[in-house]
């Protein structure tokens, strides 16, 4: 019995990635799918360690975000009785990038994160994770949500979204535009070009130049993640993930599309984030018929990697609203 354990974690420490003060949560599990059009997808699984077992929470990450950058919030889950399923999006983290240069952030449409994200719950979380089920969906991952949300009403009882990534904060231009000025580029066969900040640098930005948190400790966690194992690292986005990313915010912002939207929602909103528009993520959560909005004054946009401040709110928020007992609705 030993020696299966300790060949089990020794496999779940080749598929997970840990570096001193991040270790992999207990008993992790998981592999690879493999999606319908052939992409190798990772995912884990995460048991609970409380009892009594409340059911399991889907965890969408962020562009450029991974696993491991989780670890934290999966024990804080597991710690909560609930289980833990989550995976890479394709062409990010440990899953199969999508175009040569592995560093550039690239999709060619939305739609294929909710293709991934429907298949991962037909294949592992259904068959494999005791219910009910919630979502927790942070930025890219929480606008992949609601493109999915009419597809999840018989399968999500709740979900919870941080920061999603409707548009810029202080953008000139409507999202329109910026879809249609990109849909120009990729007609014109530069869709594999940057749309913003290029390669990852060699030497990781200083935190006081950062934007995603005021947390000195988890900054300095995260970006050590990826300076040991670069490979789960991208760059910037390229044109063509940000034309996908402008006809996600029109599908999710269509007024028919919302009235579709039934699994009851808690949208939260980083008071001083300066990568998406608050003011969007407001206006959004109010016209939602099932919605409802916390403004976490003062938290970066990366509010599961904050300060306890700002974390703990977000934890409280997230426990008022998701008891996962029979009583939710």
């Amino acid at each position: 019995m030993q020696a299966t354990t300790h060949q089990t974690q020794r496999r779940m420490t080749d598929l997970f990635h840990e570096i001193p003060g991040n270790p992999l949560p207990e008993n992790a599990a998981g592999g690879f799918f493999v999606t319908r059009d052939g992409k190798k997808i990772r995912y884990g699984l995460f048991p609970a360690v409380a009892r009594p077992m409340k059911g399991t929470v889907v965890v969408l990450t962020g562009r450029n975000e991974c696993i491991e950058k989780y670890f934290e919030t999966i024990r804080n889950l597991a710690d909560r009785g609930l289980g833990v399923a989550t995976f890479d999006w394709r062409g990010q983290g440990g899953s199969d990038r999508l175009i040569r240069d592995r560093q550039r952030g690239y999709v060619r449409s939305f739609f294929d994160y909710t293709s991934d994200l429907e298949q991962f719950f037909e294949e592992i979380v259904l068959p494999d994770c005791r219910g009910p089920y919630y979502i927790l969906a942070h930025s890219a991952g929480a606008v992949v949500t609601l493109l999915a949300a009419p597809s999840m009403v018989n399968r999500v009882r709740r979900m919870v979204l941080i920061a999603p990534f409707l548009t810029l904060p202080d953008l000139p231009v409507s999202i329109t535009t910026v879809r249609r000025v990109c849909s120009l580029f990729c007609f014109l066969g530069l869709g594999r070009l940057y749309a913003a900040w290029g390669p990852r640098p060699k030497e990781t930005v200083p935190f006081a130049s950062n934007k995603v948190t005021s947390d000195p400790e988890r900054y300095r966690r995260n970006t050590k993640i990826y300076e040991a194992y670069p490979q789960l690292a991208l760059g910037g986005p390229t044109i063509r993930w940000l034309k996908a990313a402008a006809e996600a915010s029109e599908a999710i912002s269509d007024p028919d599309f919302m009235a579709r939207v039934q699994v009851p929602l808690l949208v939260i909103a980083a008071g001083a984030d300066q990568v998406v528009s608050t003011k969007a993520v407001e206006a959004y959560a109010r016209r939602l018929r099932v919605g409802s909005l916390l403004m976490i004054d003062g938290a970066h946009h990366e509010i599961l990697q904050e300060k306890d401040l700002y974390r703990e709110q977000l934890l409280a928020a997230f426990d008022a609203f998701i008891p996962g007992t029979g009583d939710a609705v």
